[in-house]
């Protein structure tokens, strides 16, 4: 079954005080490009939240969005840098006997001062991993099924499509089967006006009959549109990515019937052609979302 390449999931989860929330959203793209926004504390995990989408997802742009809050003490030190603090209370001292005022420096004061003080994770690793990682897995599983949601959604459209292209070649089909009938007709009265009598050279007329039903001929075409739209089916109900697979169907079918409209010489498949021709451009763009 088909997957669109638009979708998006969120999960989070609350452990010994430790918020996480995790956002994982796709849009079309070529390729599968993987962004990741994470904080700090987590950047570790990157290249293993990448490896997770990309054994679940095949194409599109995938943006990974997760915070983090940490309202536990648990594995948090306070560290002072005491070598800034020195070097904060020298040169206030200094400054002081420079411009003869009081040094009444406090701790506290000192402590205010950036970089003075440090808040230090001592947390494990492995802790926050097998905290985190589960919210992944719950934000993927619901961007997937959102993205098989719409893939329903998109193979409905595509088969209705396809069956209307299906019927307008049948119909450029039974017109095309009259032409040359219509041409030996038209022939024979020309040549009559021309020539004011009804003598006819028939071996002549079957030689311009032949090359004309050989230059016209779409039989060609139209089998292998058949085709193309047997392979169409059957490519939207395979497992697996099938975007690449429909898109190049489709040009394939657009050449067939191309060709059938520079050999027409009928209003009526030059008609058909032009509705066929914009229901593969329907189909086209919806493909574009096709993972």
């Amino acid at each position: 079954m088909i997957k669109s390449m638009t979708g998006y999931g969120k999960s989070s989860s609350h452990v010994n005080q430790r918020n996480y929330q995790v956002e994982i959203k796709s849009v079309n793209h070529r390729y599968l490009d993987v962004t990741t926004r994470l904080p700090k504390q987590l950047s570790f995990l990157e290249e293993e939240i990448k490896k997770k989408i990309s054994e679940v997802i095949k194409r599109g742009k995938v943006d990974v969005i997760v915070t983090f809050e940490n309202n536990s003490d648990e594995g948090r030190s306070i560290v002072i840098n005491q070598q800034i603090a020195k070097l904060y209370i020298e040169q206030l001292k200094k400054l002081a006997e420079e411009e003869q005022i009081e040094s009444n420096i406090e701790v506290t004061e000192i402590a205010k001062y950036p970089d003075v003080l440090n808040v230090q994770m001592n947390q494990e690793d492995d802790i926050l991993k097998d905290e985190l990682m589960p919210v992944i897995d719950e934000a993927l599983k619901l961007l997937v099924e959102m993205r098989e949601r719409e893939g329903i959604k998109i193979a409905e459209d595509l088969k209705i499509r396809i069956k209307k292209i299906g019927e307008k070649i049948l119909g450029i089909s039974q017109k095309s089967t009259g032409l040359i009938q219509e041409y030996v007709v038209k022939l024979e009265k020309r040549i009559k006006e021309i020539l004011q009598n009804d003598e006819i050279d028939k071996s002549r007329i079957a030689q311009e009959v032949v090359i004309y039903a050989d230059k016209c001929s779409i039989e060609e075409e139209i089998t292998r549109l058949h085709s193309h739209i047997e392979q169409f089916y059957t490519i939207l109900e395979s497992e697996g990515p099938s975007g690449k697979r429909l898109d190049f169907i489709i040009q394939e079918m657009n050449r067939e019937i191309n060709t059938i409209g520079s050999k027409s010489n009928s209003v009526e498949i030059t008609n058909g052609v032009i509705d066929v021709k914009t229901e593969l451009e329907n189909i086209r763009e919806q493909i574009q979302n096709i993972e």
